[in-house]
């Protein structure tokens, strides 16, 4: 994985709630024309936890062959470790570069000393490179420094994503993870903050519609970092009403809106937004679209 924008993908789905794998064509076209590094797959704004293992497989052997120089990632959410290491072979069999694993969420009130355990046997049980996720909002447990360093020392161990929103793991999760290791914020509005800290990039699902600022923001953010600056400022607005809308629903609204997905549908429980919603928010989008032309 390199540095850059990595979208935290929705799952297209046809009119009956069915994978819908020449949606997932287009979609992937779409990040491809806006430069993205790869893609996450099946991850926690793509449904992940609504779909069933095989569907995941499926979409990642769908993907590899499509991405065209993109990487894809496959999430992994679930609290059965005999699932996520399937999943995670599935995937290192189908062509993916790492998978996005969350820990065993029901779990939640296993010692720290069972969720390293269950790490190290993922890890140890597969041959893919594994990044961690942390999203204590979703999970419920917190993944402290002290746990990510010692699962840094691992080989297969490649970075972490986190989501948790806390300004404060911008710097302590640089400071638990190697030099050579990755870090991806989830937070999009911490996106400078996350640079400014040495941070590798964004997988984002903000990124599902606005890919093209935020790859602007990231790689510009060395070499031209005042105009990335003011290109953060002139998409915040965006971020913060897309964090605040129902997702992945206002995402797949807006994405079926510009025609890059042939319909919205989301999986239940999660229901169809409101039109309300999804003009809110085109109406700031179409206002990006005029400043970058």
């Amino acid at each position: 994985m390199r540095r850059g924008v990595y979208p935290a993908a929705v799952t297209p789905l046809d009119e009956k709630g069915q994978l819908d794998l020449p949606g997932l064509a287009r979609l992937l076209a779409w990040f491809r024309s806006h430069g993205c590094e790869g893609v996450v797959l099946a991850g926690t704004n793509g449904e992940g936890p609504s779909l069933a293992a095989v569907e995941k497989r499926d979409l990642v052997r769908a993907a590899v062959p499509l991405a065209e120089g993109m990487e894809i990632i496959l999430g992994v959410a679930t609290p059965s470790l005999e699932e996520a290491v399937w999943s995670c072979n599935q995937a290192q069999k189908a062509g993916a570069a790492a998978a996005l694993v969350m820990p065993p969420a029901y779990f939640r009130d296993a010692p720290e000393a069972g969720i390293e355990a269950w790490f190290r046997a993922v890890m140890d049980r597969t041959s893919l490179p594994i990044l961690l996720y942390n999203f204590p909002k979703r999970t419920g447990i917190p993944l402290s420094p002290g746990l990510v360093e010692r699962l840094c020392g691992h080989e297969r161990m490649l970075g972490l994503k986190d989501s948790s929103g806390e300004r404060v793991n911008l710097q302590i999760y640089r400071q638990a993870v190697r030099d050579d290791q990755l870090l991806y914020v989830g937070d999009e509005t911490l996106i400078l903050e996350a640079l400014d800290a040495g941070w590798t990039g964004t997988i984002s699902g903000a990124a599902n519609v606005v890919p093209d600022w935020l790859r602007q923001v990231v790689h510009g953010f060395g070499s031209e970092r005042t105009s990335a600056e003011v290109k953060f400022e002139l998409i915040k607005p965006a971020l913060q009403a897309l964090r605040k809308s129902p997702q992945p629903a206002t995402s797949k609204a807006v994405l079926h809106r510009l025609g890059v997905l042939p319909t919205a549908m989301p999986r239940l429980p999660v229901l169809p937004v409101e039109d309300a919603v999804t003009e809110a928010v085109m109406a700031g989008l179409s206002g990006l679209r005029q400043v970058t032309r």
